[in-house]
């Protein structure tokens, strides 16, 4: 029996763990809910914890270039101090909470190349043992999608979203990383700006949405990057006119550093009513993402298709990420 409990440990014939979460997307901050199956391996074991981590696919940039790798941004303990009998079966079932500052992986029903996991760990009596890795879908909260509704009807398209390892200055952020996603600027912007990253970090009681603006250069200047911020509350989605809103927050990146400002297309009173601020990221900026979808119109943004490599680097993510931790489970989401 010793012996098996050995083997058991170093993943021959011991238990198997298979996590499936329910059906559907959810949103930052909400519950994540789901099973965990586990099938008992040759011989009795005593699971001590059954633990989920959430990862994410991030990018981080350095000296000598840039680098990609995985960042973990929430543990649960979710059951454990129970033995499992040989070959037998159980499910046991969970609850988490979804981070605030969870990265969208989804809009419109579009994937954005984003990769998002959950992990399972089993601790069996003095070893551990790796389960199966699972992608998690997220779709935005209320008040982000209003924010990007906004910027559509504004005539802004996609061009990718990514995951920047680091902090940005000044900012509430709580995760080690913060997305970017990066819009094509309308013709009425596309003066003053190459291209805009938003950044949403959500907490309960509202949202700093981060604007940073690649501004083209000149004959004997290059491009300088401006940065500001806005803050709004979730109550604010249905009272706020959400055009009038960002074209305000659009026309104000140009003025922060002096650069001659924009003309309100639509002839829209500065409303934002938020606050901002003008810094640069602690971290450096990142370049184009793998997304090369760009499409929007007057019902907003829309992902007009998602580049086959963000399908191959999610797919390669998990396989890989499966294969390194000896996973005898099925991933299913």
């Amino acid at each position: 029996m010793v012996f098996k409990k050995l083997l058991g440990s170093l993943g021959v014939g011991g238990p198997t763990v298979d996590t499936v979460l329910d059906p559907g997307p959810v949103r930052p901050g909400d519950g994540l809910t789901g099973q965990v199956h586990l099938k008992g391996g040759g011989a009795d074991f005593d699971i001590e914890r059954i633990t989920l981590e959430l990862v994410a696919r991030v990018e981080a940039e350095h000296e000598d270039g840039e680098t990609e790798g995985v960042a973990p941004f929430g543990t649960f303990t979710v059951a454990g101090g129970f033995s499992l009998a040989a070959g037998e079966r159980r499910s046991v079932p969970f609850t988490v909470a979804l981070p605030w500052e969870t990265p969208i992986t989804e809009l419109y029903g579009q994937d954005l190349g984003i990769v998002l996991g959950i992990r399972t760990e089993l601790a069996l009596a003095g070893a551990k043992d790796k389960g199966d890795l699972d992608p998690v879908a997220v779709t935005p909260l209320p008040v982000q999608e209003a924010v990007l509704e906004a910027f559509g009807r504004l005539g802004f398209g996609f061009k990718s979203a990514d995951l920047e390892y680091g902090h940005i200055r000044g900012a509430g952020q709580q995760l080690p990383f913060y997305q970017e996603i990066e819009l094509v600027p309308a013709p009425q912007y596309a003066q003053v700006m190459r291209e805009l990253e938003v950044t949403f970090l959500a907490g309960p009681g509202g949202m700093e949405v981060v604007l940073e603006a690649d501004r083209p250069g000149g004959f004997l200047s290059s491009g300088r990057d401006v940065l500001n911020r806005h803050v709004v509350s979730h109550d604010d989605v249905a009272q706020r006119d959400w055009n009038a809103v960002v074209d305000a927050w659009i026309r104000e990146l140009p003025a922060a550093q002096g650069h001659h400002g924009v003309s309100a297309p639509h002839g829209h009173a500065d409303a934002h009513g938020g606050h901002h601020f003008h810094g640069d990221h602690d971290a450096h900026r990142s370049g184009p993402g793998v997304g090369t979808a760009v499409a929007a119109g007057a019902a907003g943004l829309a992902v007009g298709f998602v580049a086959a490599e963000v399908v191959d680097e999610v797919g390669d993510f998990f396989e890989d990420e499966g294969d390194d931790e000896g996973d005898e489970g099925d991933s299913e989401a």
